[in-house]
């Protein structure tokens, strides 16, 4: 279905938190792009939304597929919303590589942040919805997502790419934030 129709539909669930084994694990490829993945999708959308999130990836609502969603601005400002299945990432190397640091935090790890360096472009190549190959490049918090999303489907959550003096940092940050989160959250 539609993007458009994706965003009015759906129901929030539960976000899990990091070290649930969903988060640690690659993903399986999604092959049916049905009616089950359009709700999924479509819920997908209403939790971020309900977590104002940048993006999520399913299995950070507990599902083991290899499918995220995005709602964030690129470099230029321009809203940016879609789906990607079975994402491969390309990072810029050599001459092209310019890293960035940025605030960067997780809705399965919500309320902390943590400056994290990463290329500051990204092209992502997969499926959408429909299952029709798309090729989508960006930077900005839309570049850092197709990113960070990536690394969820392939069982890496962002603390795995921090100095242990950062993750450290990271969890007194959530530590301190924490109750502002529910077990539910954000579907309650």
């Amino acid at each position: 279905m539609p993007v458009a129709e994706l965003l009015r539909l759906g129901t929030a669930r539960t976000i899990v938190r990091w070290g649930d084994p969903v988060l640690h694990r690659r993903a399986r490829p999604v092959t049916d792009f049905g009616d089950d993945l359009q709700q999924l999708l479509a819920d997908m959308f209403a939790t971020n939304r309900a977590a104002s999130g940048a993006g999520l990836a399913a299995q950070q609502i507990g599902v083991d597929l290899a499918a995220f969603i995005y709602d964030c601005t690129d470099e230029t400002g321009r809203r940016r919303t879609g789906v990607v299945c079975n994402p491969e990432c390309e990072l810029p190397e050599g001459d092209e590589r310019r890293l960035v640091s940025y605030d960067e935090g997780c809705l399965s790890l919500p309320g902390a942040f943590v400056d994290v360096d990463r290329p500051d472009v990204a092209t992502c190549r997969g499926w959408d919805q429909y299952g029709d190959p798309i090729t989508l490049t960006g930077g900005g918090t839309f570049g850092r997502c197709l990113q960070h999303e990536t690394d969820h489907l392939n069982g890496m959550v962002f603390g795995d790419r921090l100095s242990s003096r950062k993750r450290k940092q990271l969890y007194r940050r959530f530590e301190e934030t924490a109750a502002e989160y529910p077990a539910g959250w954000p579907a309650e």
